[in-house]
């Protein structure tokens, strides 16, 4: 340190300003010629740094005027909404920081210490996730998204923030009538005969009603954006892009880890399931491809009614069904429950390349058996899109699946993830085998419950399937995980398919516990280029 600090006097044609008495008294031959060059490297490395930090203050002032040109373009489009998310987002934080103070004076005398969750306070997983919580809608989504994404965000976050697929409250029917009124632009009841005021469903931003049309008495579902939630979002949306533009702008060390290119997905995808003519677009894209494949007679998606729909509101077909855990009711329907997930997995699998989009939210619910005995596709508020280089390696990572060549897998997933180091592939082999062996060991729970009719005396059982979905984001953090630590950082969608894979080994084993998703002849799990040319 005392010679590069000699050096930066000497660079710059300074001397140290000591009195003569106190310049130190250098004797040659107390020098050791062998350490000259070590000094020179020193004074090369010094500069060199120097070189760098002038560089990057140039740069960023370079670009210092297009951020402010965005911050203010960000903050007009934001517009007075913003100062009222502004004290609601510091009531929040003030909220949230009062249960850490109480939680730490908890522990105050613990001889322990203080745990991890209160030595990072507000931004640990816990209190984190507290704040998105009573920020409202879009820290919700964006809690699910950190929650769906684990190729993105650490492993104690992505767990954390499971807890925000929690069903949100609905909001008053009478506030759903209103937007009804306007988006439609004439009265409720000369479009539907009938609404039911209780919803079907509710979520973070929309809630679903049941209704029949006027006219024709088709039963349909109606698709509602909350109120204010768009404007929610917007100010939301902005003011995180703006942090993520500053926070990279003051430490370019985070543009290497593409942090407002992760915002700017976030956005991108945040501000499309708000718009539900995108929505509608995903759905008839998959209509048309069940279509161009023939495969109309075994699935089925929503029919849109666009004529009743606008960006906040979506009219479709109601579909009757049930999901695809409830094994006793699918046999109600069908004589065989294993055919049924085999025309699923078909279909899904299918879609990957011969549809534009494929649907990446295959849970129970959005997945049914439906009473003509076809297979129903719901709710296309997410979809995933692959590109080509992702898929080739997913065809090789699938196949190797099924055989279990862990080599195949290994070479498969160093494709797919941009490294710029050499891999070793045996070893991260040996660590994918350990990871994909305790997929058997998951638990899953078959519950089997029984009801007796007391006007007949018949006996009814129903048997459903139910596991714990952060046990399986655990297990695909683990493959994540270890790719990371071989310098691997996977693409997202890579994430997405994984995790219907995940879903759909779940409907395996309750509908058909002796089949091989990845080995059953009867599945297409690689694509058929046959049939992609056929559609395109």
């Amino acid at each position: 340190m005392a010679v590069v600090t000699v050096l930066r006097g000497v660079s710059h044609g300074r001397l140290p300003l000591l009195p003569h008495s106190q310049l130190p008294i250098v004797r040659p031959r107390n020098i050791a010629y062998r350490n000259r060059p070590n000094v020179l490297r020193v004074f090369a490395r010094y500069s060199q740094a120097q070189d760098l930090f002038t560089s990057r203050l140039q740069d960023r002032l370079e670009n210092l005027p297009k951020l402010v040109e965005d911050i203010v373009q960000t903050s007009l489009s934001t517009g007075p909404r913003g100062a009222l998310r502004l004290a609601q987002g510091v009531q929040a934080v003030v909220g949230v920081g009062s249960e850490w103070l109480q939680d730490i004076s908890k522990t105050a005398n613990s001889s322990t210490g203080l745990p991890t969750q209160l030595q990072l306070g507000l931004l640990s997983p816990l209190y984190l996730r507290k704040l998105f919580e009573r920020m409202g809608a879009t820290y919700i989504k964006l809690g699910q998204f950190i929650a769906s994404a684990p190729t993105l965000f650490p492993p104690e976050y992505v767990q954390e923030f499971q807890y925000c697929f929690d069903r949100a409250p609905a909001v008053p029917y009478e506030q759903i009538q209103t937007i009804l009124r306007e988006e439609l632009g004439r009265p409720i009841d000369t479009v539907f005969e009938y609404i039911d005021p209780t919803p079907v469903a509710s979520a973070s931003i929309a809630q679903v009603h049941g209704a029949r049309i006027r006219g024709t008495g088709e039963d349909v579902v109606i698709k509602v954006l909350k109120p204010g939630i768009e404007d929610i979002l917007v100010a939301d949306l902005n003011f995180i892009y703006i942090a993520a533009r500053i926070l990279e702008f003051l430490s370019p060390d985070l543009s290497r880890a593409s942090l407002v290119a992760i915002v700017k997905d976030i956005r991108e995808s945040m501000l499309e399931e708000v718009d539900f003519n995108k929505e509608a677009t995903n759905v008839e894209s998959f209509r048309s491809y069940l279509a161009a494949m023939g495969l109309t007679r075994q699935a089925t998606a929503p029919k849109v009614y666009h004529q009743y729909s606008t960006k906040r509101v979506l009219t479709m077909e109601r579909l009757y069904g049930v999901p695809l855990t409830d094994l006793d009711s699918i046999k109600s329907l069908v004589s065989s429950p294993e055919t049924s997930l085999i025309t699923a997995l078909n279909v899904w699998f299918g879609s990957l390349l011969a549809c534009e989009s494929f649907h990446a939210d295959v849970h129970a619910g959005n997945l049914w058996q439906l009473r003509d005995g076809r297979i129903g596709f719901l709710d296309f508020g997410i979809v995933g899109r692959i590109s080509p280089k992702t898929w080739a390696a997913m065809e090789v990572f699938l196949q190797s699946i099924a055989i279990e060549d862990y080599e195949s897998m290994a070479s498969a997933l160093i494709d797919m993830g941009a490294t710029g180091k050499d891999v070793d592939s045996k070893a991260f082999a040996r660590d994918l085998e350990k990871i994909f062996l305790s997929i058997q060991d998951l638990d899953t729970e078959i519950i089997v419950a029984a009801a007796r009719d007391t006007s007949t005396n018949a006996t009814t059982v129903a048997a459903n399937v139910a596991f714990d979905e952060r046990q399986m984001n655990a297990l695909f953090l683990d493959v994540v995980r270890v790719g990371e630590s071989y310098g691997l950082k996977f693409p997202r969608e890579f994430a997405l398919l994984m995790k219907q894979l995940l879903y759909f080994d779940r409907y395996t084993r309750l509908l058909a516990p002796n089949m091989n998703m990845y080995r059953d002849q009867r599945i297409n799990v690689v694509s058929n280029q046959r049939q992609r040319n056929i559609y395109q």
